[in-house]
Parts: structure tokens; sequence; C-alpha cells
């Protein structure tokens, strides 16, 4: 992909679309860059404007249309940080400008929108860095290399963990949440798609398997304790074309929180990593336990970077298709099952469902590789398998 060059020493002027929820996160980011003098903040999209208030100090401008927002600020590049089933066109939209782009996670609801998206992008020759953070860690590349020196042995597979609470009202925090379809149109929101699908995009990575014709066959068992459409208590399995196994286990209905990790199995050891806070556990035959701390690489800086001397994006689109095909096979698989009511229980005064035994669950399927319905869960039902389509290699 050629980026025309950012001139040194200028700030890039960026526009954030979304800025409340996640963008709150961005504004900052973008702040903190700002004062580094390496991106200027020139615009701001959302459909109803934010006060000086909210935003905490003066305002860019502001409109409600993004393409003449990018069009009367002279934008360079673009964070889209809205609705999963707006990205496709915002990221087009702005492809079409030369503008270039950090899209979040997950870029499309579907394979068929993200190939258009990733097509379009790569037309327009402009550069896109998916909002994969945890891909930032610099454990990501530390792991692989202890992998390739055979620190744990023969790889058997990666398991990941996510163990997450979630109140009741954060499934009506936006129209979009919690569902499947809204208007007709994918939405895909769901436990392994959005909160959780750090888990499964590091394990891919772990594994090697980030684009879309590494992945052999996809296995998903995908339930709800909560009034949705979505899953919120799932699991997946993927088959890569190399014969390694990646399986994921999430819940946003734990008994307690807990800190999401991906581990790598080995013959003689393993390797945890717990993503967001960048630590990784080391544990190997006929040596002592090592636990190993990493820095990571913000990927708007790394798309700033990019742009300026031409280092390499982290999380381009073509690195994120491995993670759309397990999108695709939660999209077409039967709609999520409600949990029997004795599975499930109200927190006291916490608005929140909780399946109890779900935290066990969760790590003994990234331990041990195995569905829900394998470890006897008996609210599981048996495996949906998805055989992705044809794709295109280009």
């Amino acid at each position: 992909m050629t980026a025309s060059p950012a001139a040194p020493g200028v700030p890039l002027p960026v526009v954030l679309a979304g800025a409340r929820g996640h963008g709150r996160w961005h504004v900052e980011n973008i702040r903190r860059l700002q004062a580094q003098g390496l991106v200027r903040l020139v615009g701001v999209c959302e459909l109803t404007p934010l006060t000086e208030d909210e935003f905490g100090g003066e305002l860019p401008e502001q409109s409600a249309d993004f393409g003449a927002l990018l069009d009367s600020t002279g934008a360079r590049a673009a964070v889209i940080c809205t609705p999963i089933p707006t990205h496709t066109d915002l990221a087009l939209a702005a492809a079409g400008r030369g503008v270039h782009l950090l899209l979040e996670k997950p870029p499309a609801p579907s394979y068929a929108e993200f190939r258009r998206m990733a097509d379009g992008v790569a037309a327009a020759g402009v550069a896109c860095q998916i909002g994969f953070q945890s891909l930032g860690s610099h454990a990501v590349p530390a792991i692989r290399d202890l992998i390739a020196e055979g620190a744990v042995g023969r790889v058997t597979g990666i398991g990941g963990a996510g163990a997450w609470v979630r109140p009741e009202a954060y499934f009506r925090r936006a129209p979009w949440a919690g569902r499947r379809r809204l208007d007709g149109v994918d939405v895909v929101d769901g436990a392994l798609t959005n909160p959780l699908a750090h888990a499964v995009a590091t394990a891919l990575a772990l594994d090697g398997s980030t684009r879309a014709e590494d992945v052999a066959g996809i296995e998903t068992e995908l339930l709800r304790a909560n009034d949705i459409e979505s899953d919120d208590t799932s699991c997946v399995r993927v088959t890569t074309v190399r014969g390694g196994s990646v399986t994921v286990a999430a819940t946003l209905c734990a008994e307690r929180a807990d800190e999401p990790y991906v581990v790598v199995h080995g013959t003689s050891g393993r390797i945890t990593f717990w993503y967001k806070q960048d630590r990784v556990l080391l544990q190997r035959a006929d040596h002592g336990p090592e636990e190993l701390r990493f820095g990571r690489t913000d990927l708007l800086e790394n798309l700033v970077a990019h742009l300026r001397d031409g280092a390499p994006l982290l999380v381009t689109p073509d690195d994120t298709g491995a993670f759309m095909q397990v999108v695709e096979a939660i999209r077409t698989a039967p709609d999520p099952a409600p949990l029997p009511d004795d599975a499930w229980r109200r927190v006291p005064g916490e608005d929140r469902r909780v399946v109890p035994g779900v935290d066990a669950l969760v790590e003994a399927a990234a331990d041990r590789l195995s569905l829900y319905s394998e470890l006897g869960a008996p609210w599981a039902r048996p495996a949906h398998h998805h055989l992705p389509k044809e794709v295109s290699t280009r």
C-alpha cells in the first residue's frame, strides 16, 4: 500500500467520527498525540453535536455529515468509532477523498462488507489501520519469537478466555447494542465479535493465522442469559489451514470480572498473555516461571509514523481477515439460544445476570481447547460448523 507521506514536523490533521462512548478514549488519545505535535484534531462528526462541557474544552469544527467535514477541514486522517454497520460506508467515504484511516474493531458486520471496505481502501491507495489495540503490544512479536525458538516445544493449540461482567444497561446503551440485525441490516454485536474481539484476534495473531485464507473451519456455540438477540456467553474453535486449533471462550455474565488472556499450549510449557496489561507468563519444563512485561505502540501513533516515515502498519485490513471469518461464522450461525431460567440468576442490587459456574468453564475451554458442550455444560448445545467460502487472495 502506498500512502502519500505526511510532512515531517507538521501535525497531521485528524477528524474523529464518534466521540461519545468508546470515542471518548479516542478524544483523550488524540489530545495526547496533539500535545506531542503529531496530530491536530480539526473536526468531530456526531449526529448530535457535543457541548464544550461534554468535550472538556474548546471544540473543533463539528458536523453530522462526515464527507462534508473531511472536505471543509482538509483532514488527512480519520478515526472512525461509530456503530459497526456504518464502518464500511464511512471508511469508503474517507478513502475516496484520499484520507487515511484508523477504523475501530470489528471492522465490519459481515465478511462481504469487510471485503467491500478492504478492497475499496486498497483501490484508493490510502493507509488503513484496524483498531485492535492489543496487536500493538510488543508482547505479540516477543511471543511469536519464543514460539519460533521452541521455548514451549511444539505448539498444540492456542486458547483464549474472557470472563467479564456487564450490567443489563450495557445492552441498552445504543439501539444496536445486543443486536444481530437492526432494521434489516447486519450488526452482529456479541461477546466474541465486539467486547472480547481482542481475545479472538490476538489468539489468531499468535497462531500466525491472521488472513482470511488461513482459516479452514470454524465451530461456534452461541448462548445468552440476557434478554437480547446476540450472544453474551459463547465459544468458538477455529481450525487453521496449517492444522492449528484456536479456541476462545467468552462471557459477559461472569461471577466476577477477570482479566482476559490468551494462552499458547506447547508440548513442554505454556505462554499466558494478559493482553490488556501487556503481561506475559512463560512456564516451561526445567525452568522457573518467568513473568515479562512489555510496552505497546499506539495504533494512531503507528499510522502517523507510517505516513511520515514509512513504518509498517501494525494491523492492516488483510491482517484481520481471519477474525472476520469468525464474525461471518457467528453471523450465519443459528441465533443464540436463550439459557434455561435455572442456568442464570440476577445479582441483587447490581442490574446484571450471572451464569453460575461459567468462570470455570471459560477457563477450562481455554485450557483444554474444548467447547462448552464438550466440557459437559448442561445448557450448551452442539457446535454449529462453518466452512469459509472461497476467499479472494489478492
